[in-house]
C-alpha cells in the first residue's frame, strides 16, 4: 500500500542517525513532520533552522500524538518504544517502531523511483539488508529512461480515455503499450 502523505502530520520521535534517514524518506513525501528528540544530528538540526521539519528539543509525551496521522519510534529505548506503541494503538495512529516488526503496524521498504514510478520492496521487517540489496540491483534493470517512459504512457492514456471505444478494447491498447520496450532503439 501507497499512503500519500503530503500535508498530513507525522511524529518521528528520536532523532539519531536511523531517525534521520526515517525523517528524510518522509520530507520526500512532503509530510508535515514533528521530530521530538533531546538531541539531533547535524542534518536534522539543519532541517529545522530550514523550517522543514518542526523539531522539540526534549522528551516524548504521549501529548505528541495531538493530530498525528502516523508515528515512527526510533529510539534505542525498547521501554519506550513500548509506551510510544501503546499510546498509538489507543488513538487509532499507525505507528512504526524501528527493527522491532512486532511494534509495527507498516515498514518503510526499499523503494526505487523513476519519477511517478515506485517499486517497493518489503521483508516483513525480516531483512532490511536483503530489501536494499533487492533495490540495487532493480535499480539497475529499471533504468532512468523508465520515467520518460511511464510519463508517455500517461500521456497514451489520456489520450485514449478522449476517444471514444469500448472500455476492452482500451484495454488491450494500454496494455499493449505498456507491453513495449522503454528503452530508446
Amino acid at each position: 500500500m501507497f499512503v500519500k502523505l503530503e500535508g498530513r502530520q507525522v511524529l518521528v520521535v528520536g532523532a539519531g542517525s536511523v531517525g534521520e534517514a526515517k525523517i528524510e524518506s518522509l520530507l520526500a513525501t512532503d509530510a508535515a513532520v514533528r521530530v521530538v528528540a533531546p538531541h539531533a544530528t547535524p542534518r536534522v538540526r539543519e532541517w529545522a533552522r530550514e523550517g522543514r521539519i518542526e523539531w522539540h528539543a526534549r522528551e516524548y509525551s504521549p501529548a505528541d500524538f495531538a493530530g498525528v496521522f502516523l508515528v515512527i519510534a526510533s529510539t534505542n529505548s525498547p521501554a519506550l518504544h513500548d509506551d510510544i506503541y501503546a499510546e498509538a494503538k489507543s488513538r487509532g495512529v499507525l505507528c512504526n517502531c524501528v527493527d522491532e516488526p512486532v511494534r509495527c503496524d507498516f515498514y518503510f521498504p526499499a523503494v526505487v523511483r523513476r519519477g511517478e514510478l515506485q517499486i517497493a520492496i518489503s521483508t516483513g521487517g525480516l531483512s532490511p539488508a536483503l530489501a536494499q540489496r533487492l533495490r540495487k540491483e532493480l535499480e539497475q534493470q529499471f533504468g532512468p529512461e523508465w520515467e520518460q517512459w511511464l510519463e508517455q504512457l500517461g500521456r497514451t492514456r489520456d489520450e485514449l480515455q478522449s476517444i471514444p471505444m469500448p472500455p476492452e478494447q482500451r484495454k488491450r491498447l494500454l496494455h499493449q503499450y505498456a507491453s513495449l520496450d522503454p528503452k530508446p532503439q
